[in-house]
């Protein structure tokens, strides 16, 4: 990566990735919902994704708006 950003375009993508990990968050749970009942093995699978894009989304969150969300325990 020999690019140099400055600071808006960092934040223009992180704000991308942001709102790529919540459309994918929504999607996998969308899709999880959906295999409860005819497929429990793709239900877990996408349910797991679901969580792990949840977690690239709370950090994101934080790198946009330090401070503003509460911890989770």
């Amino acid at each position: 990566m020999a690019d140099v950003v400055d600071s808006d375009e960092l934040l223009r993508r992180i704000q991308r990735a942001r709102t790529c990990a919540q459309q994918e968050e929504q999607a996998w749970r969308t899709r999880s919902f959906g295999l409860r009942s005819s497929d429990p093995e793709g239900a877990r699978d996408a349910a797991v994704r679901m969580l792990a894009y949840g977690a690239v989304l709370r950090v994101l969150d934080e790198i946009l708006t330090p401070g503003a969300h509460p911890g989770d325990g």
